[in-house]
């Protein structure tokens, strides 16, 4: 373990254009489940799949059935940013982490000071009316009661990316092309199965890829380094 922090720390000392690409992972250990863990979300039992909830067409058919999950499940308001989160945002302050790319929803890199964020799945902290699109934020939402609703009486809509939605253009390509221009990728918290997230390591083009992940991955074989390691552990160390 040792070995593999010492080679991850010259890695990083020796490149200037880092992204990072996160998952759940990130978030865990400030306390918010992810999703596929024996723990996570779509392990537990509730009265329709969470799949099925998190879906577009359960949200137009079933609005207030999918809000009383969300405010249940998806609330990161009452999160705090952890170690991992604090030590990317310091090294865009020095320059070496150019952009963050993650699957998260709950906006703790920018919580932590990250600037330049890349939210592939949207975030709980942005949302709008689907008739006026007037904004709300995440506060409005999670402490309304029913179908939230704007004033002009349109139902609000969370900005995150619903199960039979596809992801933001301007997201994915801003994406793809911080991807295509780094030096260095660490992925970290994700186990890669998530499409097309997943999908946009492949746009890499760089000398080292880094991935941080408590279990093996099937890209494992592609990187450089792999340390199967909390996310935690490894960054208090650099």
């Amino acid at each position: 373990m040792n070995e593999k922090i010492e080679k991850l720390k010259e890695l990083v000392k020796k490149s200037n254009n880092i992204v990072f690409f996160g998952g759940a992972g990130v978030s865990t250990e400030s306390g918010i489940p992810d999703f596929r863990s024996k723990d996570g979300l779509y392990n537990q039992k509730y009265k329709y799949p969470p799949e099925l909830i998190l879906s577009h067409e359960f949200f137009l058919q079933r609005t207030e059935d999918f809000y009383e999950f969300y405010r249940d499940k998806l609330n990161s308001l009452k999160y705090e940013p952890n170690i991992t989160h604090f030590k990317l945002a310091e090294l865009e302050q020095l320059g070496k982490v150019k952009a963050v790319v993650t699957q998260n929803i709950d906006g703790l890199h920018q919580k932590a000071g990250s600037k330049n964020v890349f939210e592939l799945h949207g975030s709980v902290l942005r949302n709008y009316c689907m008739n006026c699109n007037k904004f709300y934020d995440g506060e409005y939402i999670f402490s309304s009661k029913g179908i939230p609703r704007c004033d002009c009486g349109g139902i609000i809509k969370p900005d995150v990316v619903l199960y039979q939605e596809g992801l933001d253009d301007a997201t994915l390509e801003g994406s793809i092309k911080a991807i295509r221009e780094a030096d260095m990728l660490i992925i970290g918290g994700t186990s890669l199965t998530v499409y097309p997230a997943s999908g946009l390591i492949n746009y890499f083009n760089g000398d080292n890829l880094v991935l941080i992940n408590k279990d093996a991955t099937s890209f494992d074989s592609m990187a450089n380094l792999v340390i199967n390691e909390k996310l935690g552990g490894v960054f208090s160390e650099l």
